[in-house]
């Protein structure tokens, strides 16, 4: 299995404001083979800005970098700094409808300069030898045709772009907001389904929905990857299961409470760096769902995670109020 066959088979999606680098480290304790991807970073922030905006734990690898941006050159410049610094893949954002993203030019308003896309595609790829990866809509406003998705996939690829995930939704430019750009328009996994039979050469994934792994499988039937977005952040412990389902993997699942108390020395050096104990919390109210006692650890995490004398402790206190043995995620 190639690296795109193995490492989109399945993947979280990148998500503003959710899939940091605390995320990540999280996730990767519940799942060793899902591919993590960053929160979509703009060309100008990695230029110009004085954040650490590529910084990366390296127990998260496979993980891959999205970037926002238009402009070739810079693309190419950010796509080798992230190579240098050991991202597995570069994925280009043009996926996201909100304004902002559209004032600079970048994100799903992309779709209707396939040309621009595969310019940046191709310069990234001539100074990097990581994949360069695209994801994308099935359409933009009225311009929501097949023809019109082929015709984009047809030129980026021919810049080579070999690997596509396909958020299974168009998205409207305008009138509606990012959140109701993911659940109003419909969703039509059948044109990614036509998508990969018209174009089996290419890796493509699907993405927009998913909930549950025999979901999951049922698409991996048409597709070559999974990508699952907000299910896998409320529901983490969803991952717990994805190496035996998805990768066919004996490995022994993740516990529960392991997971917590690895996460306690986790949190201890987030606050050596001047960090406090809820930017890492935060990612894992669900971790309990469903089970005794969640309500109180989501609850206790929520209230007191935030002050400032929060000490990881906290997360051994609030596991002490989830009741019973916990299961094992079932395969």
């Amino acid at each position: 299995m190639s690296y795109a066959e193995h490492n989109c088979r399945f993947s979280v999606a990148p998500m503003l404001d959710w899939t940091d680098r605390h995320y990540r480290y999280f996730a990767r304790l519940l799942s060793r083979h899902t591919l993590l991807y960053t929160e979509m970073v703009t060309t100008g922030a990695i230029i110009h800005g004085k954040g650490d905006y590529l910084g990366y734990n390296q127990e998260e690898h496979p993980v891959a970098l999205q970037l926002g941006g238009s402009n070739p050159e810079e693309l190419a410049l950010c796509a080798k700094r992230a190579e240098e610094l050991g991202y597995d893949e570069v994925n280009l954002n043009v996926g996201c409808p909100s304004d902002r993203v559209q004032n600079g030019r970048f994100g799903a308003c992309l779709m209707a300069e396939p040309e621009l896309v595969a310019q940046s595609v191709d310069a990234m790829r001539q100074v990097v030898d990581i994949p360069v990866t695209v994801k994308t809509r099935i359409g933009i406003d009225d311009q929501d045709s097949y023809e019109f998705l082929t015709r984009f996939v047809e030129l980026v690829s021919a810049a080579g772009c070999e690997q596509f995930t396909i958020h299974a939704r168009k998205a409207w430019l305008s009138g509606l907001s990012p959140k109701e750009n993911r659940e109003i328009p419909p969703l039509d996994y059948e044109r990614a389904y036509q998508l990969k039979r018209d174009f089996p050469h290419l890796t493509l994934a699907l993405n927009g929905g998913i909930k549950t792994l025999e979901e999951c499988q049922t698409h991996l039937k048409q597709m070559d990857g999974v990508m699952v977005g907000r299910e896998a952040y409320q529901n983490p412990y969803l991952l717990a299961a994805v190496d035996r389902a998805i990768y066919g993997c004996d490995t022994p699942v993740a516990d529960r409470r392991e997971v917590v108390e690895k996460m306690v020395p986790y949190v201890e050096r987030h606050l050596a760096r001047g960090g406090r104990v809820n930017h890492v919390t935060r990612h894992m109210l669900g971790l309990f769902n469903g089970l005794p006692g969640a309500r109180t650890w989501r609850r206790t995490l929520s209230e007191r995670a935030h002050l400032a004398d929060a000490t990881p402790a906290l997360l051994l206190e609030a596991m002490a109020q989830v009741g019973e043995p916990l299961e094992q995620a079932q395969a």
